[in-house]
């Protein structure tokens, strides 16, 4: 597998948090050599405001992020993904969407910060602990050698960082 460009695409269902802080931490980490899309299979209206404070705080571009359904991606005018990530919490049972296709997929559960209860303070720690969370996993996503893996070694290297956390 080797491209000049990797697309990636983070699913979640609500895309307001979790595939949002993804979308942004890979098209900045990802030094041009990945561009991130994400979407969810029930989009709410715009991004959490905490997802936008946070992201803004750590000085992330954050002017083209929205929230946008995944059918977005289906068409056939869309870019092909390369990559899918679904980023919803599944050991919270939360209905994680499916992506169709050929692209190399995993999943990378992280806790959904917007369901966290309690001050203001505890709700925005969710958060920063979901962007934790998901930038070590992008960093090691971007540092694999994606162009000399096989796909089972890939597909394998996919699996355990979603593990990993």
């Amino acid at each position: 597998m080797s491209h000049d460009v990797y697309n990636v695409l983070f699913l979640c269902t609500g895309n307001s948090a979790r595939s949002i802080m993804a979308e942004a931490i890979m098209n900045s980490e990802g030094k041009g050599l990945f561009k991130a899309f994400s979407a969810g299979s029930r989009p709410g209206a715009a991004p959490h405001p905490y997802t936008l404070d946070l992201l803004n705080r750590l000085n992330y571009d954050t002017t083209t992020l929205r929230t946008k359904s995944w059918d977005e991606f289906a068409g056939p005018d869309s870019p092909h993904m390369d990559f899918v990530f679904t980023v919803c919490d599944k050991a919270a049972a939360k209905e994680c969407p499916f992506w169709p296709g050929q692209p190399m997929t995993a999943h990378w559960g992280v806790t959904d910060p917007v369901q966290a209860e309690g001050t203001e303070a505890v709700r925005r720690l969710a958060f920063s602990d979901a962007y934790r969370l998901l930038r070590t996993r992008i960093s090691t996503f971007i540092s694999l050698p994606i162009g000399s893996l096989d796909r089972m070694a890939l597909q394998q290297n996919l699996d355990d960082i979603g593990k990993a956390g």
